[in-house]
Formats: C-alpha cells, structure tokens, sequence
C-alpha cells in the first residue's frame, strides 16, 4: 500500500472523531426535547432520505422498531406513488438532507404537511426549504468528509447517526423501554442468545 493511502485512512479517524467531538456544541436541547416528545407520542413514524442519508434512516426506523416505536423508511420513490398512505395525522415523519433542499423530498414535504404529520429535519441548512417547513429541526454538524475531495458521505453519515442514536437513547428513557421487552422481539443471533441468558 502506498504510503500515501495509509496516511489517508488514519486521518479518517481523525476527522470523524473531531467531527462527533463538536457536535455537542450544535446540540439545541429545546429542539432535541421537542423532537423527542413528538417521536415519543407518533402512532407511527415514517423516515425519509435520498442516497447516504436514505441508508441510514433505513438504520434509523430499525433502532426504532428495536424499542418498540412503530416504524418504516420510506423510499423517495416510492413515496409519490402511495407509499406515504402509511402517514396518519399526527404521525412524525423525519427528514435527513444535509442540505436540506434534496428535490426528491420537497413532494414528500408537501404530502405530509396537507396530512397533518409532524415534520422533524435533521440538516446542516437550518435555512433550506425543508428547515423552514419543519416543526423541529436539528442541527446537523459536519466538518469535512473523510475522502481527500470532502465529497463522499462518510463524516456527514456518521453525524447523521450520531444523531439518531441519541434519539434513541433518550427514547429509552422517556418510553421506559425495558430490556426484557427486546429480549422478546430478539431472539436471533448472538444478541438474543445473551438476551434469553439473563
């Protein structure tokens, strides 16, 4: 490997770890409870992104269904073709769009804004389109990508689900979610054998 590449890969570790180290200093905590409050009382909830950020709502609605909060990713394409008829009134639906005007989620905006579904938005343009048409935003805190362009989804992925991860921890809290609870819901793999142990 050349010496070059080797040097590469340990500065991601640098840039990612700086990354998630200044995030806290974007941390609204109205905002952060008002989210929380909304994910915490949503019959169900729906999330939403396109490319890096679609994978990592995939990986959002997952941790939520893991602490018993109904919900599903929804595809940007197959949003305008029904998909959003599982969004109720008083349903959340959550946004991810670094910059927070990604043009395949404005019809999906609109859509839920004329259901009555709340709208929460992670992004790094509190100004954007999606921002403004939010009931919650949280800042979205990115210093470069790991890549020598700054142009892959790398450190802005990892903030995203550091994010989200911290959703979820404070849901656990609020919701009183027990672990036997997911001991229930997962009895597979190496998890779910440590799980039925206890």
């Amino acid at each position: 490997m050349k010496s070059e590449s080797l040097a590469q890969a340990k500065n991601a570790y640098k840039i990612e770890a700086e990354c998630i180290s200044k995030m806290l200093l974007y941390f609204d905590e109205q905002a952060f409870s008002k989210a929380v409050e909304l994910l915490k009382e949503a019959p169900r909830i729906g999330t939403v992104g396109c490319g890096h950020s679609g994978i990592i709502c995939q990986h959002f609605a997952h941790l939520l269904c893991c602490i018993e909060r109904p919900a599903r990713f929804i595809s940007p394409a197959e949003a305008v073709h029904g998909a959003t008829g599982f969004l109720q009134k008083g349903d959340v639906c959550v946004f991810a769009s670094r910059g927070g005007k990604t043009k395949e989620l404005l019809p999906i905006l609109d859509i839920c804004k004329s259901k009555g579904v709340h709208i929460i938005t992670v992004t790094e343009n509190t100004d954007a389109p999606l921002a403004l048409n939010s009931d919650v935003v949280l800042k979205q805190y990115v210093n470069r990508e790991t890549d020598k362009y700054n142009s892959q989804g790398t450190t802005s992925t990892t903030a995203l689900c550091m994010i989200f991860h911290s959703l979820q921890a404070a849901l656990i809290e609020e919701t009183d979610f027990i672990n036997e609870q997911f001991a229930l819901i997962h009895p597979g793999g190496a998890v779910g054998e440590r799980l039925s142990k206890k």
